[in-house]
């Protein structure tokens, strides 16, 4: 069983059947809970898949997927914010909410889950390094 880190973009086109990456998202994300991996969720991933749900009254829908998954909400501490800005600080082209998913991922030893190749590569250098 490994442990896995979802970034937004996988968690948003999984639970949105409209969203362009869904099929994507799908093929990515099932195999990891067919295999009983550990899902991991930062608090800040959490909240921004919350939005869009929310708004249109279904927020229920996302804590019950959560749930069925047995996917962890982990807090963002000082320790994760401050790697999260300090990847930020090193990779320009990273973005604060991506900073953070891969912080969390760093801070669990485990392996991060996302659509977005360009945090995807960085997430691979910051591993090996």
């Amino acid at each position: 069983m490994a442990a896995v880190a979802l970034d937004t973009d996988v968690l948003i086109g999984f639970l949105d059947p409209a969203d362009a990456q869904h099929d994507r998202a799908v093929g990515e994300l099932r195999p990891r809970i067919t295999a009983g991996d550990r899902l991991i969720v930062s608090a800040s991933v959490y909240a921004e898949i919350l939005v869009r749900p929310l708004l249109g009254g279904t927020g229920a829908i996302v804590d019950d997927f959560l749930d069925a998954v047995r996917a962890e909400v982990v807090p963002v501490d000082r320790h994760t914010a401050r790697l999260a800005a300090q990847l930020r600080a090193r990779h320009s082209a990273l973005r604060l909410p991506d900073a953070f998913s891969l912080a969390t991922a760093l801070v669990a030893d485990a392996q991060l889950l996302t659509l977005d190749e360009t945090l995807r590569r960085v997430a691979e250098r910051e591993s090996a390094s």
